[in-house]
């Protein structure tokens, strides 16, 4: 097993995630691959209640993942939906530390 590289881009798990299970994830469409990346963030629910840190940066990492897996499926490049959603600073106010008013969401 190849040792883990501990900065891994965006783009680069976007990539690595298509192709270790690219043909498996269209097979289940968006429809299924939407409702393995739910349960995931189920279990990362679970885990931000308790207190093993380990087993939460695993759920951390299955939903980064999975949400990799519906963007791969759905023909959506990660990066750079985030960089044109984000890349200029807080899409509400557009300034880099956000000062839109609390009750909103930015």
């Amino acid at each position: 097993m190849p040792e883990p590289n501990a900065d891994v881009s965006l783009t680069d798990l976007q990539e690595k995630i298509r192709v270790m299970y690219f043909d498996k994830d269209v097979a289940r469409g968006v429809d299924g691959t939407f409702m393995w990346l739910m349960e995931e963030i189920g279990e990362l629910a679970s885990a931000l209640r308790g207190n093993d840190r380990e087993n939460l940066a695993e759920e951390f990492a299955d939903v980064l993942a999975w949400l990799a897996t519906i963007a791969n499926v759905a023909g959506i490049d990660l990066s750079a939906a985030v960089a044109a959603k984000y890349g200029g600073g807080c899409p509400g106010c557009g300034r880099l530390i956000c000062t839109c008013p609390n009750e909103e969401k930015p």
